[in-house]
């Protein structure tokens, strides 16, 4: 079996990732977070909030409407640039983003003497109509969380107290029609994006030293929480293919089964959207006015949780691990009883578990035996499993298993919590 298609199973049968609408046929594009993925797709979140957010004194939150007024859309350029090229099929009539030859040339070798129609522009807003009346007023579903924040500007500047250079965070859902989603979730036609927008004094010294410290503390965040450094690197665009408005763009890739995949961007936009939108800022020292450059870091929610569990995914003497970082796992740690129809050690365990839940996001698990339940853990990514036992009952200890080794430790109760936190931080 190919690495995605048992990345693909183990995400349904842990309950990861579903297919959307599964139980009518699923939807081309759109997946469903399970149990375990609601959780760690929210890890992820958390992690890049504290990293992005909390832990800088210039940046600040913000969560715009998806839904916008239409003009918005007009003003950015999207209504106009929001393009793929599109190709078609004359033997099938299936349709294709133009430039991706890989797809173009695995649709060739299902047709003897493939014919493609000339290249179209096709626009990947989605529409949506709103009102009570008709004709009811057409909108779109936001195909970036990025202009939420431009339009904003002007409210986050008068209502905190930040000034030039400060930036703006968010994370929320984007929608785009993508011709072929694929790939897993990697390409999807509703995902979810966390951006920075970084706002700087139009120098092109001071903003290229900015972009190249974003761009190292970016990378660096992936490793720290797991990826190996040498499935990521940075791609530059060709200037003849950079976005017209951009000065600098760089891409960090990861080495996906399906080749090197874009994880997340770097973009010094200069000052392209705030212009667009009229906006500009004024010192309140030396009352200056000036349209302040932007320098953005983009990656995808969506995109980030399936390289993670791709990185993570190892088989290792029959077992099947998600060696995930223990921030990022759904459960830090699951508890068991060693027998299920022991009362005392039922009990005892509950009273453990209970404890443990107050301060971590813990499994409860008392069902078949103990190999299975250490299987079943092993391959949701839990760090780590307590097992309490008839020892429990004598000296107030419980056996510690690390999922990755399989090491086993004797830990006395009232250290457990110091122990996890420990390992955690």
């Amino acid at each position: 079996m190919e690495l995605m298609d048992k990345i693909t199973s183990l995400a349904k049968r842990r309950g990861f990732i579903f297919p959307g609408s599964e139980i009518y046929g699923g939807f081309a594009g759109f997946w469903d977070y399970g149990p375990m993925g609601v959780e760690f797709k929210n890890n992820i979140k958390k992690e890049w909030w504290k990293t992005m957010v909390y832990a800088k004194d210039d940046v600040v939150g913000l969560d715009a409407s998806i839904i916008m007024n239409p003009l918005v859309w007009k003003a950015s350029g999207h209504l106009d640039a929001f393009t793929d090229p599109l190709v078609e099929c004359r033997v099938c009539h299936k349709r294709f983003v133009a430039d991706n030859k890989k797809d173009l040339e695995k649709h060739e070798k299902e047709h003897e003497n493939v014919e493609w129609t000339e290249p179209k522009q096709f626009n990947l807003m989605t529409e949506v109509f709103l009102g009570v009346t008709e004709p009811k007023e057409k909108a779109y579903l936001r195909g970036e969380i990025t202009q939420g924040v431009f339009v904003n500007f002007a409210n986050v500047v008068n209502s905190s107290r930040v000034k030039i250079p400060f930036g703006i965070a968010q994370i929320g859902k984007a929608f785009r029609n993508e011709v072929t989603p694929g790939n897993f979730t990697f390409r999807s036609r509703e995902f979810e994006q966390m951006e920075l927008e970084y706002f700087v004094y139009p120098d092109e010294k001071n903003a290229t030293k900015t972009f190249d410290t974003l761009k190292k503390e970016r990378l660096d965040w992936y490793v720290a929480l797991g990826i190996a450094k040498s499935k990521l690197k940075f791609r530059e665009h060709e200037p003849e293919k950079r976005a017209h408005y951009a000065k600098q763009a760089e891409d960090i890739e990861y080495e996906a089964p399906f080749g090197w995949s874009e994880l997340e961007g770097i973009h010094l936009r200069g000052d392209f959207d705030l212009k667009n939108h009229k906006l500009s800022y004024k010192d309140a020292e030396t009352q200056k006015e000036y349209t302040p450059w932007v320098i953005e870091t983009s990656g995808g929610v969506d995109r980030a949780a399936l390289f993670f569990l791709i990185d993570a995914y190892c088989e290792e003497g029959g077992r099947t691990i998600l060696k995930l970082n223990p921030k990022l796992s759904p459960y830090k740690v699951a508890v068991f009883p060693l027998l299920a129809n022991k009362e005392d050690l039922v009990k005892k365990a509950k009273d453990i578990y209970i404890d443990l839940k107050a301060k971590f996001n813990t499994s409860w698990d008392d069902r078949g035996n103990i190999g299975k339940r250490y299987y079943s853990q092993d391959e949701i990514g839990t760090p780590w499993c307590v097992t309490i036992d008839f020892d429990t009952l004598k000296d107030n200890t419980v056996t510690v298993r690390d999922r990755d080794s399989a090491k086993q430790e004797r830990i006395s109760v009232d250290k457990l919590v110091r122990y996890i936190e420990n390992k955690l931080k």
